[in-house]
């Protein structure tokens, strides 16, 4: 079976609210709510990879010092199996933009389950919730 490795971050708020970012039509589990990220390219880390994705698809910038690794999700699906990283974010330059035809919402911890998730993300909630 194919792993894919992809890197994903919950940017927090002020306010404590978390980015969710909504699949686009045309992507595979569309119309899903998920944390920002992005598959993590070869000879890269994924903390390379959330800087890297951050900025392509939010437009904001952030470090990897700013990059607190939270958990991590390991799930089949019918052609792959996922590896992600669950990183957490307090310190970016810029307002988060849908540069990539997503919608974006901000989140408090105890509304996250109240979106849609695709099966990897859904045992990431309460982990980010208690660590909230």
């Amino acid at each position: 079976m194919k792993i894919v490795l992809v890197s994903a971050v919950a940017l927090i708020d002020p306010d404590g609210r978390v980015l969710l970012a909504q699949r686009p039509e045309g992507k595979s589990m569309a119309g899903l709510w998920e944390f920002p990220g992005g598959k993590i390219e070869p000879n890269e880390t994924p903390e390379t990879a959330l800087v890297r994705e951050l900025y392509e698809e939010l437009g904001i910038e952030t470090w990897e010092s700013c990059l607190a690794p939270l958990t991590f999700a390991s799930h089949s699906y019918d052609d792959f199996h996922l590896i992600m990283p669950l990183f957490a974010c307090r310190k970016w330059d810029g307002v988060p933009m849908p540069r990539e035809g997503q919608s974006l919402k901000w989140v408090s911890a105890s509304r996250l389950r109240d979106y849609p998730m695709p099966p990897a993300d859904v045992p990431l909630i309460p982990v980010l919730r208690d660590w909230l």
